[in-house]
């Protein structure tokens, strides 16, 4: 009699958790350190959930790709008492434990203070970003704007986010809200000023490419840049179009397919005499010319060329790469377009003081946090970590070191159900 054969078991781990790698508890930052920077907002009357256990849920749940308040108070009531214990939630006096509410949770991000908030998660960022940059590789920067469109059409609710994300991982590392009547020009000085910027390369728009800037980055932060120039800065237009361009060689050329298209990319490097870097821009040292050829498939091809200036010198940097500089400068685009498709940052739910702003860190932390860990795909990263309320713990520093430790002296007391070990040993 031939008896059949069981089946093989499968792995508890989806293959894009697999990706990512083990995780070493020596190289993973906790995050709980840098949430506790952040100011209490609320009376000391009636409180009973701490600000870093709520802040440290809706982490959790931004990184299992959560897009509403509802959302994260749902992620709460599906975890285990051994996920609420490590990140801080107390247990009640009668020994049964509660989650924060969908209220709790909306009043602490509607009140948190979004400065504060947003340097604790753009520290935390920072040093993951220290920990994984190359050795003798120049660290780029881009400096550009957002206005979330679906608070546009709410004059009440505008929320215009300025930024500061890496080229290579698109790691937000700074963030600043601007006024409805205010300028980004004002803010780009305050947003870098508590970043290392020292030998880094800062990539910005038009509207940021003003004397005052350039000098501060380059005088007082150390660091380079790459200035975008259009023509709605005539003398600076005229200045850098005035080279006869046709007898430069091309020195760099790139071409990509994808998305629908086709693109290609050419570059041209000169050097600009003393007197137009005292005139324009001080410290410029090379003005770039990039033209671009698009064709959308089936469609016209479409050509645009963009004129830069940057302090760094020829020998300092290859035509390739200031040319992947350039490209990369619309990372903040890339991260935005993330926000919006997996997020839904585009149909904003919250409306209520700081709430959305406290939203959009959470996010830039959650899509950070996976690119460090290797993520390609963070709509289907953030669905396999969704499943497995603890899965989460450990990318942000809580290992599952530390939950068995949980587990153990919970067992021993007698306060622990048999219904959380499995999912302990799922996210092993």
């Amino acid at each position: 009699m031939r008896w059949p054969v069981p089946a093989a078991v499968a792995s508890l781990i989806p293959p894009v958790l697999v990706k990512l790698g083990p995780l070493d508890a020596g190289q993973v930052a906790d995050l709980r350190p840098f949430l506790d920077r952040v100011p209490e907002p609320r009376a000391r009357r009636g409180r009973w959930y701490s600000l870093t256990a709520i802040l440290l849920v809706c982490a959790c749940a931004a990184v299992s790709g959560t897009r509403s308040v509802d959302e994260i108070a749902e992620w709460a009531a599906r975890a285990s008492d051994t996920v609420l214990t490590a990140v801080g939630v107390r247990r009640h006096p009668l020994r049964w434990r509660r989650a924060p509410s969908r209220a709790t949770i909306g009043r602490v991000l509607a009140t948190v203070d979004g400065d504060a908030l947003d340097q604790a998660v753009g520290a935390y960022l920072t040093a993951r970003n220290t920990a994984g940059t190359a050795s003798g590789k120049r660290q780029v920067i881009a400096v550009d704007g957002t206005l979330r469109r679906g608070a546009a059409r709410l004059s009440a609710c505008r929320r215009h986010l300025l930024s500061a994300v890496t080229h290579h991982r698109a790691l937000t590392l700074a963030q600043a809200e601007v006024g409805t009547k205010t300028n980004e020009t004002a803010h780009f000085r305050p947003l870098l000023e508590p970043l290392d910027l020292d030998g880094s390369l800062v990539t910005f728009d038009a509207l940021h490419s003003v004397q005052g800037h350039v000098t501060w980055l380059v005088e007082t932060k150390n660091a380079h840049y790459i200035a975008m120039i259009k023509r709605n800065q005539p003398t600076a237009y005229r200045q850098l179009a005035a080279p006869p361009r046709p007898d430069i060689a091309v020195q760099h050329t790139a071409s990509s397919t994808g998305h629908g298209r086709r693109e290609s990319r050419s570059i041209k490097t000169c050097s600009i005499a003393d007197d137009l870097g005292k005139i324009a821009f001080p410290h410029g040292h090379l003005a770039l010319c990039v033209h671009r050829r698009r064709r959308q498939t089936g469609g016209r091809e479409s050509r645009e060329t963009v004129h830069a200036v940057t302090s760094l010198d020829a020998h300092q940097a290859t035509p390739a790469e200031l040319a992947a500089a350039v490209r990369g400068h619309w990372a903040v685009e890339a991260l935005h377009h993330v926000r919006d498709v997996t997020y839904a940052e585009d149909a904003p739910t919250l409306h209520t003081g700081t709430a959305p702003r406290a939203m959009a860190t959470f996010r830039n932390l959650a899509i950070g946090l996976l690119k460090t860990l290797g993520a390609v795909n963070i709509a289907k990263t953030t669905r396999a970590i969704r499943d497995q309320p603890a899965r989460a713990l450990p990318l942000l520093g809580t290992t599952n070191k530390t939950l068995r430790k949980l587990d153990q002296a919970l067992s021993t007391a007698g306060v622990i159900t048999r219904h959380d070990r499995p999912e302990i040993a799922n996210s092993t």
